[in-house]
């Protein structure tokens, strides 16, 4: 997809449903129905559910976008960096951005190299740009200092965690945690360019101005807001079935804290598991090895994945992508050490490739099928 077509004034005004599919992938057929005129539609599946096609309308897109740059400070003279996929609502919301300021666009347009980008960002005078965690991490580890001229980056697709945000802050990248998800058109809260005053933390995150927000009895956080998507499309006897949305507010499986409009990103309620009777987040614990590790991780190298078991409900295990090393064993040691005993980890399982999307996150339920199987032909 061309960025230039995509800030054209003749995208924004043609009513045509418009699927943002990847290079090379074509178009799914969707049914001919009024209540797709005008949307946008992005296929998501977040990490472990059915693949589906999210609508946002135009109007939500550009909403969203305009939120985005009153919170970045964003003006006609700016210049947002595109190094994000276009098919992904992060990518998209770029465009949308520099279309609804009025100011300059770049794409990156490359395979990803973190000396390459960093180049890239200095010739083209960039000033905005979004990222995922593990570019953060890849511009770290390179040691690469911030170039001139950029004023902030806003991290989403995942948690960037306090380590990598607080390296790379020493060297100068303006690193914004953020939170979002594609039924929202993209960011819900955004840390504000203020905070690169401070040391870097990945939470809380100020809600933007357009949304509202509380949490459910089981801590699931609920938005409302002008931004929102306006249906679904799921798959039904081998085509798709359109449901609008009814509700003013969407119900999310992502659990939360919420201390006025500041969130605290917790995890996915899908995600907990119970072993000997008590409810787990392998997500925390990746959190906890994180910090064990001193950096030396990052997320999409490693993960925790909980296998039923037959004696204690679930089984979790550590895994690790490429070659053992001594200090995955030590890191999971020192782990298990202080952990309660129904939060312990087993041996360490090694992959040679994690399974990823094209922004570099977990998929967990191909993982935890692969986890499976290699179990299964160990124990036979």
């Amino acid at each position: 997809m061309d960025p230039a077509f995509l800030t054209s004034d003749g995208f924004w005004s043609d009513p045509a449903p418009f699927a943002a599919v990847a290079p090379g992938v074509a178009a799914p057929v969707f049914p001919e129905t009024p209540e797709l005129l005008g949307q946008v539609l992005f296929q998501t599946s977040g990490s472990s559910g059915a693949p589906r096609w999210i609508a946002l309308s135009k109007d939500a897109l550009h909403v969203s976008a305009q939120a985005v740059n009153r919170h970045l400070g964003v003006e006609t003279a700016s210049r947002w960096g595109l190094a994000l996929p276009v098919h992904h609502v992060g990518g998209f919301g770029v465009i949308a951005r520099a279309r609804a300021a009025g100011c300059g666009l770049h794409g990156y347009g490359q395979k990803w190299n973190p000396q390459t980008f960093a180049a890239w960002l200095s010739d083209h005078r960039i000033t905005h740009t979004s990222l995922v965690p593990t570019q953060v991490h890849d511009l770290v580890t390179a040691g690469l200092r911030v170039p001139d001229g950029l004023l902030a980056i806003v991290v989403g697709g995942g948690r960037l965690d306090e380590t990598a945000g607080r390296a790379a802050r020493a060297l100068g990248w303006p690193v914004l945690a953020s939170y979002g998800m594609t039924e929202a058109g993209s960011q819900i809260a955004t840390q504000p360019p203020a905070c690169l005053r401070d040391d870097y933390h990945s939470a809380p995150i100020p809600l933007l101005d357009i949304w509202d927000a509380d949490v459910d009895a089981d801590g699931r956080l609920r938005i409302s807001g002008p931004a929102m998507f306006s249906g679904t499309l799921l798959p039904k006897d081998g085509g798709w079935s359109y449901v609008k949305r009814e509700s003013p507010w969407h119900l999310t499986q992502d659990r939360v804290s919420l201390d006025g409009r500041w969130l605290t990103p917790l995890g996915r309620a899908d995600t907990l598991v119970k072993v000997l009777g008590e409810l787990v987040d392998p997500e925390h614990i990746e959190r906890e090895l994180l910090e064990i590790s001193g950096g030396a991780l990052h997320p999409g190298i490693f993960a925790v994945v909980a296998l039923p078991d037959a004696r204690t409900e679930h089984a979790l295990f550590p895994v690790f992508e490429g070659v053992a090393t001594p200090e995955q064993d030590t890191w999971v040691r020192a782990y298990n050490e202080s952990a309660a005993g129904f939060r312990r980890l087993r041996d360490c399982v090694r992959i040679p490739v994690m399974p990823r999307s094209d922004l570099g996150k977990i998929r967990r339920a191909a993982l935890a099928e692969m986890v499976a199987a290699l179990r299964e032909r160990s124990s036979s």
